[in-house]
């Protein structure tokens, strides 16, 4: 009698499958990272190099051509601002839309929602007019307010599917215990959808650092993003691809380590709520 596998072929295929489908995600980055040590000729060169002496003179030029901690600092000012002030917003609409419903709670979340399937340029002239007349081009504050106001909704809808989580029946025990609407929110809410909020915060910080759009069209010298300092290397006589690579990995780089330790959150918030 033959001797069955410990392995199950549909198991080989599923583990072959996942591991391919990995290499091919993680191929861009190990590209870019190849690309940023190579010199511009050995970045263009046809066919490609393998093999070649590493280099770092492109992440020198990149720091002296460009103040990168500068670039960096505002990454991280805005993205940290946006998502602490989406939250302060988003947690008591959240709340309320969860355990104070009305008949329109779900148009409203609906509405949200549609918001976020409008092509941003469709907004960026009056947006930008408005960031104009209040002087609010080209500085951190106008990228707070508009990463802030891009993410809420998420924020809204995400914290929403984890107060809906909580059973009402300790709100009611609470309530009956004298407790306030804040003591509520504060003694028993808080900190049963404390994962669900640090979900929501991570993955919406995710979202304001990997922001380039209205970083590119919004801001310039003074409150560019690491999006700004990349653009800054396409020029009319073409891209310089090795020094693309290298901002690009610099600019990835803080937020790929942000994101691996910190991943189990993200898949958790992304998540939660899809099986019942």
């Amino acid at each position: 009698m033959a001797r069955r596998s410990k392995y199950p072929l549909p198991l080989l295929l599923r583990t072959a499958a996942a591991w391919a489908i990995t290499l091919l995600l993680f191929f861009p980055l190990g590209w870019l990272a190849l690309m940023a040590f190579k010199t511009e000729l050995q970045a263009i060169s046809v066919p490609p190099l393998w093999w070649f002496t590493p280099t770092l003179d492109n992440f020198r030029e990149v720091q002296e051509r460009s103040d990168y901690l500068l670039y960096a600092r505002n990454s991280l000012i805005t993205s940290v601002l946006s998502t602490v002030i989406g939250l302060m917003i988003a947690t008591p609409a959240a709340y309320s839309m969860a355990f104070f419903k009305s008949r329109h709670t779900k148009n409203l979340l609906m509405w949200m929602l549609s918001t976020k399937m409008m092509p941003a340029v469709g907004a960026l002239v009056p947006i930008y007019v408005l960031a104009q007349k209040a002087q609010l081009l080209d500085t951190r504050t106008g990228l707070v307010i508009i990463f802030m106001l891009s993410n809420l909704p998420i924020m809204v809808w995400m914290l929403y599917s984890y107060f809906k989580e909580i059973p009402n029946e300790i709100l009611e025990a609470a309530r009956m215990d004298g407790a306030t609407l804040w003591q509520e929110f504060y003694r028993v809410t808080f900190p049963l959808a404390l994962g669900g909020l640090a979900s929501t915060g991570l993955l919406c910080l995710v979202l304001s650092w990997n922001e380039a759009f209205w970083s590119l069209n919004l801001s310039s010298a003074k409150a560019g993003t690491l999006a700004t300092l990349i653009a800054s290397y396409s020029s009319p006589e073409g891209l310089f691809w090795a020094k693309l690579s290298a901002a690009s990995l610099m600019a990835i780089a803080p937020i790929v380590v942000f994101g691996w330790f910190s991943q189990k959150q993200l898949v958790q918030g992304l998540t939660f709520g899809a099986v019942k």
